[in-house]
């Protein structure tokens, strides 16, 4: 009797969600049928959209609502809470399914080579992301003592970070932030924000959205200079051909010209400074020195060799993530990806490491937008797919799904489940409840544990 084609997914983000979902699209192309088996190292799913996503961004997490869609059919289970390599390696996903899928994404901050980045006070933009997202592997508290603070880099995790140390605790209050997250920011000395570019308007990577919502808080008064709005004929090539560049550019623009407000916290957006160095005093941040660029005529920049030193107690790096190196697979140093060929992991010798595939980030690099993931899916699963009507796909010695939780139980890994999620879910809108909040999210493990019922 015929089995179901069975693939694990390692990564319950929406990559590897919308890999799910293409592959019980593409389902009429397997008889009888896939079994869809989605692991996680959180206790939780949504991978990005609940640990990357700024809280006060609920547009961009209503996301969810099309991914539970796709996590409610019965061709799909979740293990959350179990880590590869160390709870499931991949000979042992190999030994369950037909195929493996891995989206693991990208969560660390990618290097920055400047003098000074080790210094106390200079911080990856990403260990803040998942402290104020209520990460349960980072610290409970962060230091928030600068009043006067740097950003580098110009794409929307900078926006975030920025908005989020120019707010208010109690403009954030609403939002599904911890009460940890909430007291540390209540605690913030944080007045003026400074976000540096070392490129013009045209070359910033900011959604129009995401910028326009940086001039919606009360308290944050929005500051570009003047003389930082300048075009070559590459950046007016760019403006042309890219609209969403050309409506950020025209919002700086509009920002330039207006008189400065009287909000109290004052964000500065500054372009054509690329950081040079954190200047240290007794091993702490005490400023940044940046070299003053300009266009070369293609849109790229050049030193002028003109430095400045910023009045700044604390830095934080916002110039990319990167994915963690995975076990037992190729992997590019230099990108911080699986190399692949149309989904397909691909070994030192050139050979497709069979049955073996990646989408998402730990593909193709922290690029592009949610959404983008999508296409991205469709390719890896249309490569899978093409590989099973092959025969390429290598046989399981246990494919029942009955294995896979009796391996797990004999283990003694304590997994969530797709049921425990509505459990955590419900958990977690019952303590917003008395205070008129969608929700309040718990960030310790055992808690997310034991209210999912692992």
């Amino acid at each position: 009797m015929p089995r179901p084609l069975r693939v694990a997914i390692v990564g319950a983000g929406p990559a590897g969600i919308y890999a799910a979902d293409a592959l019980l699209k593409s389902a009429t192309a397997v008889e009888p049928g896939v079994s869809i088996d989605l692991f996680e190292r959180m206790p939780a799913p949504f991978g990005l959209i609940r640990y990357g996503v700024a809280p006060d961004h609920p547009r961009i997490k209503g996301i969810v609502t099309a991914l539970h869609q796709v996590l409610d059919k019965p061709q799909i289970r979740l293990f959350g809470n179990v880590d590869y390599p160390r709870d499931i390696d991949l000979d042992t996903l190999r030994s369950f399914y037909d195929a493996v899928i891995f989206s693991t994404g990208a969560t660390a901050d990618r290097a920055l080579g400047i003098p000074g980045i080790e210094l106390d006070g200079s911080y990856g933009a990403a260990d803040f992301v998942s402290w104020y997202d209520g990460h349960p592997d980072v610290p409970r508290t962060w230091p928030l003592e600068a009043e006067k603070v740097a950003v580098l880099g110009v794409g929307n995790v900078a926006l975030d970070v920025a908005r989020i140390l120019a707010k208010t605790a109690d403009e954030l209050l609403p939002t599904e932030i911890p009460a940890n997250v909430y007291d540390g920011l209540k605690a913030s000395r944080a007045k003026e924000i400074h976000v540096f570019g070392r490129r013009g308007p045209a070359q910033a990577k900011f959604s129009p959205m995401e910028l326009r919502e940086l001039d919606h808080s009360p308290t944050i008064e929005v500051i570009v200079n003047p003389e930082d709005i300048d075009y070559d004929e590459g950046s007016i090539a760019t403006r042309r051909g890219n609209k969403q560049a050309d409506m950020v550019a025209k919002t700086l623009e509009n920002w330039a010209i207006r008189d400065v407000g009287e909000r109290p916290h004052k964000l500065f957006l500054h372009f054509f400074e690329s950081p040079s160095e954190i200047l240290g005093e007794d091993g702490r941040v005490v400023g940044l020195r940046t070299e003053r660029t300009e266009l070369d005529g293609t849109g790229n920049v050049k030193g002028t060799g003109t430095h400045t030193d910023w009045d700044v107690t604390a830095v934080y790096r916002a110039v990319g993530y990167l994915s963690d190196e995975l076990p037992k697979l190729p992997w590019d140093v230099a990108s911080g990806t699986v190399p692949d060929e149309a989904g397909r992991v691909i070994e030192d010798s050139g050979d497709h490491l069979a049955s073996t595939y990646v989408t998402g980030w730990i593909r193709r690099g922290p690029i592009g937008l949610i959404g983008h993931t999508k296409g991205d899916a469709n390719e890896t699963v249309g490569s899978l797919l093409e590989d099973f009507a092959a025969g390429r796909l290598h046989t399981p010695a246990s494919p029942a799904p009955e294995a896979v939780d009796a391996y797990l139980g004999d283990r003694g890994v304590r997994y969530t489940t797709w049921e425990g999620w509505h459990r955590l879910d419900a958990a977690e809108r019952a303590l917003g409840e008395p205070q008129a909040r969608e929700r309040v999210k718990l960030v310790e493990r055992d808690e997310m544990l034991d209210a999912s019922g692992a």
